[in-house]
């Protein structure tokens, strides 16, 4: 279980998702140049729903800097064993995207224990176009190139929105198919108001995040899941407040799950809460791991489909002393440097 993007954007605490108990974290996101995102006020609470709308815009301090933070964090020796993902993305006023994306990944490649490629934020215009057709190509083609001219390239992965369709879902996977995507994040926040809201700010422009989000991002990974056939490591996120919703992404296909909202209305207990909670709904069901209950809802599990990212079989046994752990997997392509696809994973303990 991780630290979802947007709780620590400029790399200020890069062992805050350690300290906090969560088994890995995700910096970001980040923009090549600095900006200062949406007017205030952006960001608004929910309440009866413990749902949070944002309108952010991408307030980042910058690539640079951020990347000054992380390599004085390591020279440092500050560094924890616990895996960090940096969420990059590109400025409001970027005129080759593409090309942004490629930087920013070249330049985390060597700090970051995975990057998370954010083309579906939907406080950025023009932003989620880069998930489909041309655009998409664009993109991966200069994913693909940066990852190239890096020895080691670190896995890259895709973070998509609620709204994609399936058809949309089904041609990226094909897109990304002989490219340098090590696994989808599954979902950003959503721009739809689900029937049902009540809380005073629900009008609010912005992306919806919490439990309202929860059943349309089980769905995209869900469908996810089937469309790969098993074989993308996904990450499961939006909504996810308790063991149950944590499990059924698991069970839905998910290798690793993360989360962000919940942590404003229930506070860091919940990360213990969570894992002690995973480790008796596994028990329950006669599994022996998480990774064993992944996309367990699929089953049977089409011939030859296996999983390039897993959560540690110790995870349950972690859980139950209330510390976390989790393996960040590296893919096996070929499109990623054979010294970090040579390693199983990073275990770590929170």
């Amino acid at each position: 279980m991780g630290l979802a993007a947007g709780f620590d954007k400029d790399a200020r605490c890069p062992d805050g998702a350690a300290s906090l108990g969560f088994g890995f974290g995700e910096l970001g996101t980040v923009t090549p140049r600095p900006q200062p995102g949406n007017p205030q006020p952006r960001l608004f609470r929910l309440r009866r729903e413990r749902a949070l709308i944002n309108r952010m815009g991408f307030n980042s301090a910058g690539l640079e800097v951020v990347a000054r933070r992380l390599e004085r964090w390591r020279v440092e020796g500050r560094a924890v064993a616990c895996p960090l993902g940096v969420n990059i993305g590109v400025n409001r006023d970027s005129a080759e995207p593409a090309r942004d994306y490629a930087a920013g990944l070249a330049r985390v490649a060597a700090l970051a224990d995975y990057v998370a490629v954010n083309v579906s934020s939907p406080n950025t215009p023009g932003l989620r176009a880069w998930q489909e057709g041309d655009a998409l190509r664009r993109l991966l083609a200069a994913l693909a190139d940066a990852c190239a001219r890096l020895d080691p390239a670190p896995p890259v992965l895709l973070k998509l929105a609620p709204e994609i369709d399936d058809a949309a879902l089904a041609a990226l996977l094909d897109a990304a198919r002989d490219v340098p995507v090590a696994g989808l994040i599954l979902t950003n926040t959503t721009t739809a108001r689900p029937p049902g809201l009540v809380s005073p700010r629900r009008g609010e422009a912005g992306g919806l995040s919490g439990p309202p989000l929860a059943p349309r991002a089980l769905e995209v990974l869900r469908c996810a899941w089937a469309l790969s056939d098993g074989r993308l490591p996904l990450i499961g996120v939006g909504g996810i407040d308790s063991a149950e919703s944590a499990y059924a992404r698991i069970r839905a296909g998910a290798s690793l799950v993360q989360l962000y909202t919940a942590l404003a209305y229930r506070g860091p207990g919940l990360v213990a809460e969570i894992t002690r909670g995973l480790a008796r709904l596994l028990a329950a069901d006669g599994f022996a791991s998480v990774a064993d209950a992944v996309g367990a809802d699929h089953r049977p599990r089409p011939s030859g489909a296996q999983h390039a990212a897993a959560i540690s079989p110790a995870m349950a046994r972690a859980a139950a002393s209330g510390s976390g752990a989790c393996v960040m997997g590296r893919p096996t392509t070929s499109a990623v440097a054979p010294a970090r696809a040579a390693s199983a994973g990073v275990a770590t303990r929170a």
